[in-house]
């Protein structure tokens, strides 16, 4: 299935915004948060059935969470959707892709989002030791003081 036509079927079957095909293999759309796992789980059925990973940004206001979807004819999905900064909740998607929880994981331990439903497990990628509430991709992050036990570098 070709970009335009992944782009159409999405036009026509999800409730998605901003909708394009940038490139012949490359289609961007915007989905609202509540919409994320219905959408996901309908394109993989559509044959979306590859993710490879979910790009976390920190807008300022808001954070900007980007699915990375592809089929087996080479077309790349960025499926995004905003939440906002206060309070970031947004639900998992392990329901559909169980090995996406990995990406979850760095969303929660780097930018402070509850992803809602993950299975439970250990942090990811940061130390069992990192302190709670320091997110080292958010924009406003300071980096860790001495104080704190942990020192940007590593160094105690």
């Amino acid at each position: 299935m070709s970009g335009e036509k992944v782009a159409n079927w999405i036009n026509q079957q999800l409730e998605a915004r901003n909708v394009s095909v940038p490139r012949e293999r490359r289609v961007v759309a915007e989905i609202a948060p509540l919409k994320l796992v219905e959408s996901i789980r309908m394109l993989k059925e559509m044959g979306m059935n590859n993710i490879g990973t979910i790009t976390g940004l920190d807008l300022g206001d808001r954070f900007e969470l980007i699915y990375h979807l592809s089929n087996d004819d080479g077309v790349l999905l960025n499926l995004k959707t905003f939440i906002a900064r206060e309070n970031p909740r947004i639900p998992s998607v392990t329901a559909v892709f169980p090995g996406v929880f990995f990406y979850e994981r760095e969303l929660m331990d780097l930018f402070g989002i509850l992803v809602e439903g993950i299975p439970e497990g250990r942090r990811y990628p940061l130390p069992d030791d990192w302190p709670e509430g320091e997110y080292p991709l958010r924009k406003d992050w300071k980096g860790l003081s001495a104080d704190k036990g942990v020192t940007v570098d590593g160094a105690n």
